[in-house]
């Protein structure tokens, strides 16, 4: 048994797992606040973009 926990300590498998997770985590929180960020931008240009062409008359 005191092999085993030695054996278990030395072990940084879960180490690098924990690095993988973290790594993922941020990734993907980068991702949810790009989407953010675009979205409230073309939210913005389409509303500007209905407006205007809702302003012109067309060419008679």
């Amino acid at each position: 048994m005191l092999k085993f926990i030695k054996n278990f300590r030395k072990d940084e498998l879960g180490a690098v797992t924990v690095d993988w997770v973290v790594l993922t985590a941020a990734v993907v929180g980068l991702g949810v606040a790009a989407y953010g960020s675009i979205k409230t931008g073309t939210t913005t240009l389409t509303g500007n973009i209905g407006s205007y062409m809702g302003s012109i008359t067309p060419a008679e």
